[in-house]
């Protein structure tokens, strides 16, 4: 492909990224997989070049833009070197019009702005993200594992946490294809030993999905107890056997739960669970570093819905839990709405619960929980606290 051809097929890309946006399609990795499997041609300097060019627009425009030559021509506006790719030559896209302005620069959405959290830095929510990882204790020591990753940094206050540059290939590793570790945000990470889950309990994680916090508290749990791994959608929740498997964690039980309905499959568990994690599904304003074109997926309505969601899995959540058992909720979202509003929302509406404070070397107080934010604590974005059911 030439440079030029390079740039028009970020802006084919585009338009299908922004498409999907607005009617709910696959994600952009889905997209960018898709389209260069059915373009053999395509080489892997080509292939790094057109993503390189996708990503740079998408993480440039924080409204979802017309279409993607807006998003690509508003990015050469600021790239001489783009602009010039713009030459009408075969393959290539057309030249920029004089008045041709494409589409503006941003960060945050303007209607939801105001929705953060106060003490989120904004500049730092389209950061580049590492690669941390998570070292299985049923198979693994950090020791051990540490010098596979000559790269690696240990994280303070995460003892089994190790941090790579961005973009490292640890799905070739030995060590992970061994179970020995898993990829997983620091943020991820802090939230599961907030559960401060132990040998033995019995444990719910009732938004599992892959299962990626679901391997971390059997990891904590040492394989023994009962875990159980609940979820709405039956094809994130299959994602957990094969890693669970890889892992060592073959404890793990999975319950596909039929949404709406959720209530009287868990009736058997009412007052059982030592702890129950609730990591809800949220606006996901918190990973934007990792999905930046989610700004463009996320709507008011969509926004209202997801806070809805959120409450009514919080009050079928309550009954499982045992007398003096913990509830952990948790969002990788930034509003107050999903977060902070959210644990105070259901303090108001059940009584015989309590906060518990919670210390971390990552985060800041805010509300009845804990805030990680990006810009300050270099993880993903989250809300979570713990709630403890009165004996």
């Amino acid at each position: 492909m030439t440079p030029s051809a390079r740039v028009q097929a970020a802006i084919d890309l585009l338009d299908a990224i922004i498409a999907s946006a607005r009617d709910g399609g696959p994600a952009a990795d889905t997209l960018i997989a898709r389209y260069f499997k059915e373009r053999r041609y395509a080489g892997s300097r080509d292939r790094r070049a057109v993503r390189d060019h996708v990503y740079d627009a998408v993480r440039r425009v924080a409204e979802r833009p017309v279409d993607g030559r807006a998003a690509m021509v508003g990015l050469a506006s600021e790239r001489p070197e783009l602009a010039a790719l713009f030459d009408g030559s075969t393959h290539a896209p057309a030249p920029i019009a004089i008045a041709e302005t494409g589409a503006p620069p941003g960060i945050v959405p303007a209607w939801i702005e105001p929705l953060l959290a106060a003490p989120v830095e904004r500049n730092a929510l389209l950061g580049r993200a590492p690669v941390d990882l998570r070292v299985n204790r049923l198979k693994a020591t950090p020791a051990g594992v540490a010098p596979c990753f000559p790269d690696a940094v240990e994280l303070a206050g995460l003892p089994d946490a190790l941090r790579l540059p961005e973009g490292a290939p640890v799905e070739q590793s030995d060590p992970w294809k061994q179970g020995l570790v898993e990829v997983q945000d620091a943020g991820s990470q802090l939230i599961s030993a907030a559960c401060a889950v132990r040998p033995g309990m019995t444990v719910i994680d009732l938004c599992a999905g892959a299962g990626g916090k679901t391997l971390a508290l059997a990891s904590a749990m040492a394989g023994k107890g009962t875990l159980i791994a609940a979820d709405t959608i039956r094809s994130r929740l299959a994602r957990l056997g094969p890693r669970a498997e890889r892992a060592g964690a073959t404890f793990i039980e999975t319950l596909l739960l039929d949404q709406g309905h959720e209530a009287g499959a868990l009736a058997r568990l009412h007052g059982r669970a030592d702890v129950v994690l609730v990591d809800a599904p949220c606006s996901g304003t918190g990973t934007w570093r990792r999905n930046p074109e989610a700004r463009w997926r996320l709507t008011p309505a969509r926004l209202d819905r997801l806070a809805a969601e959120q409450a009514r899995i919080l009050d079928f959540a309550a009954p499982l839990l045992a007398p003096g058992g913990a509830l952990v909720y948790a969002t990788c979202a930034l509003t107050d709405r999903e977060g902070r509003d959210q644990v105070r929302a259901f303090l108001n509406r059940h009584d015989g619960w309590t906060v518990e404070p919670l210390t971390a070397v990552l985060g800041r107080s805010h509300g009845d929980g804990r805030l990680l934010t990006p810009g300050h604590d270099g993880t993903d974005g989250f809300y979570f606290a713990r709630l403890r059911r009165m004996p």
